[in-house]
């Protein structure tokens, strides 16, 4: 199915010619004055350079004049083989049709309401017959019954003309386009836009770029080494001033000699205070007990970073180079 962008803005064109794979682009005269196109012939010529097929209006109350439009554009500097001139369906338009293919010109007979316009469009040997999806819903009509009969009378008669799902409002008119077989479809951006969008994909890549961050990074990448370290003589009103200006639930308390003698972590803060009451920030960190901290090398992975975090149900890790300590890591740095 061909897919073309819907539009005349400059940006939404630029952006979307650079994913490769448009077929092309469709323009009417409605998007230029709703974009304020003071200018629609050099507009047309600023859009040519961005996309491969170029679908534009040929306007005119006879045949005669509708030829001469898809002339003067053509002069004006669009290429026959690269543009898609888009007609009104209606007998002189279908005469216009007839008469440009001839020619080997490339038409799309749009304004498409009926099972019966569609068809005098295929007689015509249209390049492309449009039915206007979004239009047709919007005033109650069976617009995708109409799209499944275009497609289907294709089929049966061998009618050579393309069907261009058209006036698409939102993604799931995209669906219907693939489920009913259409040889064509031309989107709006904001609708583009979202087309490769979806809750689980999106789930699915985060996890994916934390699980390679987790195996590509080390924990030297992210240890904390400032503010993290107070002397046991220091008190526990100390200790929370510490954790604060380092962001994290813990610092490490050292002897005297500088040696290490345990953590200290707001955990432990909300245990005192359960036990002594809320009189406990003058207490010395000397007063607690020294404890074996739980450990990883600076070396070592993210991923075996939260290994370790979880195995160990702990909210905090000391990081080792050998056998000198170095910082803390918390849990929420390896999510």
């Amino acid at each position: 199915m061909e897919l073309y962008l819907d539009s005349v803005n400059l940006e939404e064109i630029k952006t979307a010619s650079k994913l490769g794979y448009l077929s092309g682009l469709t323009t009417t005269p409605t998007f230029m004055v709703k974009e304020g196109v003071k200018d629609i012939d050099a507009q047309l010529l600023e859009i040519k350079k961005h996309v491969d097929v170029l679908q534009v209006e040929a306007l005119g109350d006879t045949a005669t004049e509708i030829i001469e439009e898809a002339n003067r554009l053509i002069d004006l500097g669009l290429s026959k083989e690269t543009t898609v001139f888009k007609i009104p369906v209606s007998l002189e338009g279908t005469r216009a049709c007839k008469m440009l293919v001839d020619q080997e010109f490339q038409v799309n007979l749009h304004l498409v309401y009926t099972i019966q316009q569609a068809y005098m469009a295929f007689a015509a040997g249209a390049t492309y017959v449009c039915p206007l999806v979004g239009r047709l819903q919007d005033q109650g009509h069976d617009a995708l019954g109409l799209v499944e009969q275009c497609v289907e009378i294709t089929k049966r008669y061998n009618y050579k003309s393309k069907i261009m799902f058209s006036s698409v409002r939102h993604v799931e008119h995209v669906r219907n386009a693939l489920s009913m077989g259409v040889h064509a479809i031309t989107v709006p951006w904001k609708v583009m836009n979202k087309l490769t969008e979806n809750h689980f994909t999106t789930i699915g890549t985060d996890q994916f770029i934390q699980d390679t961050k987790a195996l590509m990074n080390v924990v030297g990448s992210i240890v904390i080494t400032e503010n993290i370290a107070i002397s046991s003589s220091a008190k526990i009103v100390d200790a929370l001033l510490l954790m604060t200006q380092s962001k994290l639930g813990a610092v490490v308390v050292t002897n005297a000699d500088g040696s290490f003698r345990r953590i200290f972590t707001d955990g432990d803060l909300r245990r005192l205070i359960q036990e002594n009451g809320d009189n406990v920030q003058n207490q010395l960190l000397s007063s607690l007990d020294e404890q074996s901290p739980f450990t990883i090398d600076i070396g070592s992975s993210l991923h075996d970073a939260r290994k370790t975090f979880h195995s160990n149900k702990v909210d905090t890790l000391v990081v080792m180079d050998g056998a000198m300590f170095v910082g803390l890591i918390d849990i929420h740095q390896t999510i």
